[in-house]
C-alpha cells in the first residue's frame, strides 16, 4: 500500500469521519482535508484509480467520482498519460491576490480553507462599513426578547391555530401554481382589495386597491420609502422619542435625523425646526410610540400644510390601531390628506402574530409604479400562501373576531396592571392615561434614573424599558414602557407586585 492510500485509508478509518456521506463523499473528504493540512504536499502524484482502489478495498468507480469533484474543484490536476498530481493551492492563491508568497517564518493569514483545515490563522477582524458598524452596535434582538411586561408584544399564543390550520389546509390542497411564485404585482390581489376595505371603513384612509402594496412589515414598508424618497445626506423628521425601527432604518440609509420635541398633542414643531427642509417626516399620530400621545386635529392640519411647503412625504406609521379600549380607533392622517403627500404603513404583526412578517403600504397614486416595481426588483416578495390564508381569514369574518376577542382580553390586562402599580406606587410616580396600545408609561422623577431601574427589574425576568432610552435629544423624560399583552393575569399580579416594590424603592430613596 503506497504511503498515500494509508493516509487515506486511516482517515476513513474513523469512525466520526462524516459517518452518513457516500463513500466517494467521503474519500474527496479525506483527500481535501489532507491537501488543506499539507499532509499531501503540492505536487506529489496520487495512485491511479484502479491502484487506489485496491488498497481502499472500494469500488474503482467510487475513486474515479472522488478524483473528479477534486478536479473539479481545483485540489488536484490530472495530465493525460502522466497520471494525477495534487495543485499548488498557496500559488494559486498568490497569483489571485497578485503579490508573492508569504515571507518564509510569517504565518500565512486563512480564512475558512485555514479553520477547516486546523492550520495556524492569523484572525482578522470584521470589515464592516461604516453603517454596518453602526447597525452592529445596537444589537437590538436580546433588548426586545419577550419576557413578562415587554412593551409591544402580543399575546400570540392566543392565535387561533386549529382554524388557521384548516384555512391553510385549503389554500394548499386547491393546488394553485400561481401562489407559488413571487408577489409580482404588489401582493395577492384578493388580499389587497380586503385591506382597501378594512381600512376605508376603520381607518377611514382615502384608497383604491392599486394603492395597496403587501410589505413584509413595517420595516420593509419604512425603508422601501427611505430608498425611493430621499437620497443619503437627506434631512428626516423623527418623533421624539421616537420608535427604535425607524430610527434604525433611517439611518442605514445615511439620513440625517431632525428629532422634533413631542407632547401630549403629537409632534410640536417650533421656529427652528421650520426652518430646516425635511425630506421625510415619520409619525405615528393615532398612538405615538412611545408616549402614547394622539396628534391633535390643529397638530395634524398643520402636518399636513408643512409637507405641501417643504415638498416632503408623510410617512404615517398606524401599528396598533386595532387596540384601542373605549371609542371608536381614530381616523388615520392620510384621510384628511388632500395632497397626496402620505404613505401610509400599518401591520399584522401585533394583531395576530410577530412571525407572520405581513404589513401594508398604501402609497400615494404618483408613487404606484415606482413602489411596486421597487418592491419586484429588489425583494422578490412571496409568502402568497400565507397572504391567500389572510384573506380568508379576513373575509370570512374571523380577523374581526378575533380582534375583538383580543381587545377585550388587553383591555382586562391594562385595567388589571394599573390598579395594582397605582396601589403600589408613590405620590411623585404616575401612570400614563391613554385608552389604546399594548403598554403603559410609568413616568418617574427627573431624579429617577431609569436605565438603571429597567437593569434591576431584569434581574428579576421583567422586560421593561427606560423611555429615556428613545430619545434622540438630551433633554429627555424619565419614565418605564409596561408591557401588559403578553402576560397572564396571574404574571400580572405577581410581576406587578414586585415592580411595583422596585419603582417604589427608586423614587422614594430620591424624594
Amino acid at each position: 500500500m503506497s504511503p498515500t492510500s494509508d493516509l487515506l485509508a486511516t482517515a476513513l478509518a474513523q469512525s466520526g469521519f462524516h459517518p452518513r456521506l457516500p463513500q466517494q463523499r467521503r474519500l474527496y473528504e479525506a483527500a481535501k482535508a489532507a491537501i488543506h493540512q499539507q499532509r499531501l504536499a503540492a505536487g506529489s502524484k496520487l495512485p491511479s484509480s484502479r491502484d487506489l482502489a485496491r488498497d481502499l478495498g472500494i469500488a474503482r468507480n467510487t475513486v474515479i467520482a472522488a478524483f473528479e469533484q477534486l478536479a473539479a474543484e481545483g485540489y488536484v490536476v490530472s495530465t493525460k498519460g502522466s497520471g494525477t498530481y495534487v495543485a499548488d493551492l498557496q500559488a494559486h492563491s498568490a497569483s489571485m491576490r497578485g503579490v508573492g508568497a508569504a515571507p518564509q517564518g510569517k504565518p500565512v493569514t486563512r480564512t475558512h480553507g485555514a479553520a477547516a483545515s486546523g492550520t495556524t490563522a492569523v484572525a482578522r477582524p470584521a470589515r464592516l462599513s461604516r453603517r454596518g458598524q453602526e447597525l452592529a452596535s445596537y444589537a437590538a434582538g436580546p433588548q426586545f426578547e419577550i419576557q413578562p411586561f415587554a412593551p409591544g408584544e402580543p399575546d400570540f399564543s392566543s392565535f387561533p391555530f386549529k382554524l388557521w390550520q384548516r384555512l391553510q389546509n385549503r389554500i394548499w390542497r386547491e393546488a394553485r401554481n400561481d401562489l407559488l411564485d413571487y408577489g409580482q404585482s404588489g401582493g395577492h390581489l384578493p388580499l389587497r382589495q380586503a385591506i382597501t376595505e378594512y381600512l376605508r371603513i376603520s381607518r377611514s384612509v382615502k384608497v383604491e386597491v392599486e394603492q395597496v402594496l403587501i410589505t413584509a412589515g413595517t420595516q420593509q414598508s419604512l425603508d422601501l420609502c427611505a430608498q425611493l424618497l430621499a437620497d443619503a445626506g437627506d434631512t428626516a423628521w423623527v418623533e421624539d422619542p421616537c420608535y427604535w425601527g425607524a430610527r434604525r432604518v433611517f439611518q442605514a440609509r445615511e439620513l440625517k435625523l431632525r428629532p422634533i420635541t413631542v407632547d401630549s398633542d403629537g409632534m410640536a414643531l417650533d421656529e427652528a425646526d421650520l426652518a430646516t427642509r425635511p425630506r421625510l417626516i415619520y409619525v405615528t399620530p393615532s398612538h405615538q410610540y412611545p408616549t402614547g400621545a394622539v396628534m391633535s386635529l390643529t397638530r395634524r392640519r398643520d402636518l399636513l400644510e408643512v409637507a405641501v411647503r417643504k415638498d416632503a412625504w408623510i410617512l404615517e406609521d398606524d401599528y396598533d390601531s386595532e387596540f384601542r379600549y373605549t371609542g371608536r380607533p381614530l381616523a388615520a392622517l392620510q384621510g384628511l390628506d388632500n395632497d397626496d403627500r402620505v404613505l401610509y404603513m400599518g401591520t399584522f404583526s401585533k394583531v395576530l402574530y410577530p412571525g407572520i412578517k405581513v404589513g401594508y403600504l398604501v402609497v400615494p397614486p404618483a408613487l404606484i409604479d415606482a413602489f411596486r416595481s421597487a418592491l419586484y426588483d429588489l425583494q422578490r416578495p412571496g409568502q402568497l400562501t400565507v397572504q391567500a390564508t389572510l384573506t380568508d381569514f379576513i373575509t370570512l369574518g374571523h380577523f374581526t373576531t378575533h380582534v375583538r376577542k383580543i381587545r377585550q382580553t388587553y383591555g382586562a390586562r391594562r385595567e388589571l396592571l394599573r390598579h395594582l402599580l397605582a396601589r403600589q406606587l408613590p405620590r411623585n410616580v404616575s401612570i400614563s392615561k391613554e385608552e389604546s396600545g399594548l403598554h403603559l408609561v410609568v413616568e418617574l422623577p427627573d431624579s429617577v434614573d431609569d436605565v438603571a431601574l429597567a437593569q434591576r427589574a431584569a434581574a428579576l425576568s421583567i422586560s421593561v424599558k427606560a423611555l429615556s432610552t428613545y430619545y434622540l435629544k438630551p433633554q429627555v423624560r424619565r419614565g418605564l414602557l409596561v408591557g401588559y399583552a403578553y402576560c397572564t393575569p396571574e404574571q400580572i399580579t405577581d410581576y406587578g407586585r414586585q415592580l411595583g416594590a422596585v419603582i417604589s424603592g427608586a423614587a422614594l430613596d430620591r424624594d
